[in-house]
């Protein structure tokens, strides 16, 4: 079965509709089982994007994607420094 990715404003919609749902007296399972996700996808969801907006929750994926991309820079930058170093020695 093909897993359904949420989007982040998908996410925040849910957590607010989770909200009134919650204080209407139903349970986290109940409402984790309303939206078709786990109790500990709720929680995480909870975790990481309780207190956000939509705009906010984009702009955060956006730094975490981008963050991603840099990181893979700086890693095979390191690995073309090594290979340098190693042609420099006469090692190869």
């Amino acid at each position: 079965m093909k897993r359904k990715r949420h989007t982040p404003e998908e996410i925040v919609r849910r957590l607010r509709e989770a909200d009134v749902l919650l204080a209407e007296g139903k349970s986290i399972a109940d409402v984790a089982k309303q939206f078709g996700v786990s109790e500990q996808t709720y929680h995480r969801w909870r975790a990481q994007m309780g207190g956000m907006k939509g705009p906010d929750v984009k702009r955060l994926k956006e730094l975490e994607r981008e963050n991603l991309r840099l990181k893979k820079m700086v890693a095979d930058q390191a690995l073309d420094i090594s290979m340098l170093k190693e042609i420099a020695k006469g090692e190869f």
